[in-house]
């Protein structure tokens, strides 16, 4: 399903993608990836990159801290649990300098897990931060 759903968000997001662009997941804590044993944001970035023809780097950011679920919080919550909990991976900021970023993830609730890899990648020194998701989740009437 990876490569399919990477071509329609290819089509999507194809105003704002760029030759020199690094496309990264959103990543995952590790003891989520056990359980799960895949990324799907890893293998969604990773058929988009190639589809796009660009740079792909699957390990640009780690997530250290084990977040508490999102499930049931409300939207300050959920960016409070996420607050500094993704960071560049060790020995990858370098290639942050200066670059357009395109994160990549599955589903979208509230934006804070993007927020906080967005502001990952800005503090680490990208130029820019582009998002590119497969789904949203709508709000509840």
């Amino acid at each position: 399903l990876a490569t399919p759903a990477a071509g329609w968000l290819r089509q999507a997001a194809a105003p704002i993608l760029a030759p020199e662009m690094l496309v990264a997941p959103v990543p995952l804590h590790w003891l989520r990836f056990l359980r799960r044993r895949y990324n799907q944001a890893a293998l969604l970035s990773a058929a988009l990159a190639r589809l796009a023809g660009l740079d792909h780097c699957p390990d640009l950011l780690t997530r250290p801290r084990n977040t508490r679920s999102q499930e049931g919080r409300s939207r300050e919550g959920r960016y409070e649990n996420m607050a500094g909990a993704i960071r560049p991976y060790p020995g990858r900021a370098a290639l942050l300098r200066g670059r357009k970023v395109l994160l990549v993830d599955d589903v979208m609730t509230s934006g804070a897990t993007l927020a906080a890899a967005a502001e990952a990648c800005l503090t680490a020194g990208a130029a820019e931060v582009s998002v590119a998701i497969l789904a949203r989740v709508a709000k509840q009437p």
